[in-house]
């Protein structure tokens, strides 16, 4: 399996357009905006693949020790099976983590990443000489970000940018030697199988793709904008 090679995703894989979805959104708070920042929020939707990561508290190392790692993954490994979330890759850093997986039922989303994280937190805490409290919460009370992903190129962009996060960091230079990453199964036939199903928003914008290709139009237009006499 390579992650550093370009994959012509418009042969590999049929452009299965998605039948109309239903989401449910989920979020801490009524208010739309605080301080002039859009809310943080959860969508829930069936049949989808997911991209999702979080952090602990002000970039605490909580996964430092071997013991505080193997928690993470034996309760990493029982909800995602206890909630029918199925892990393509993940990778754990000392503050951080990072997983793609498809989801058959969007509303399991909520309670796996609930105790999970409530697991992972009481257990870890059991650990340390005194106890981080709160362990995962960011600013505007942010827990975790989730994303149901576009397309097939975002599903491998966000593959590879979870399993290359030990070389990111400068911790290995091969992500195969980095014991806290898990591929769980060949990532080409999971995305095609994907597309079959139609699990992904291809019809749905992406905020930072769109970003880009708002400044590609504007940078071409200046350009190839006729001089003025």
């Amino acid at each position: 399996m390579r992650f550093d090679g370009v994959v012509d995703l418009s042969t590999t894989f049929p452009q299965a357009r998605y039948n109309p979805v239903m989401f449910r959104k989920s979020s801490y708070t009524k208010k739309e905006f605080y301080r002039g920042q859009h809310r943080s929020e959860h969508w829930y939707c069936d049949n989808m693949v997911y991209f999702i990561t979080s952090r602990c508290r002000d970039k605490f190392p909580a996964f430092n020790s071997s013991k505080a790692q193997s928690i993470f993954w034996d309760r990493f490994g029982h909800y995602t099976a206890k909630y029918e979330f199925v892990p393509w890759v993940c990778t754990l850093m000392n503050n951080h983590y990072h997983f793609v997986g498809y989801a058959k039922k969007g509303e399991n989303i909520g309670p796996m990443m609930r105790q999970l994280h409530g697991s992972i937190a009481k257990l870890v805490n059991d650990t340390l000489p005194e106890r981080y409290l709160p362990f995962w919460r960011e600013k505007g009370n942010k827990d975790y970000f989730d994303g149901c992903l576009r397309d097939e190129l975002q599903a491998m962009r966000a593959s590879r940018y979870t399993v290359l996060q030990s070389v990111r960091a400068k911790l290995v230079r091969d992500w195969t030697t980095y014991a806290n990453t898990q591929v769980n199964l060949d990532l080409n036939r999971a995305i095609g199988r994907a597309a079959e199903l139609k699990a992904f928003l291809y019809d749905v914008p992406y905020a930072r793709y769109e970003k880009r290709r708002e400044r590609y139009r504007a940078n071409t237009w200046s350009i190839n904008r006729p001089r003025q006499a």
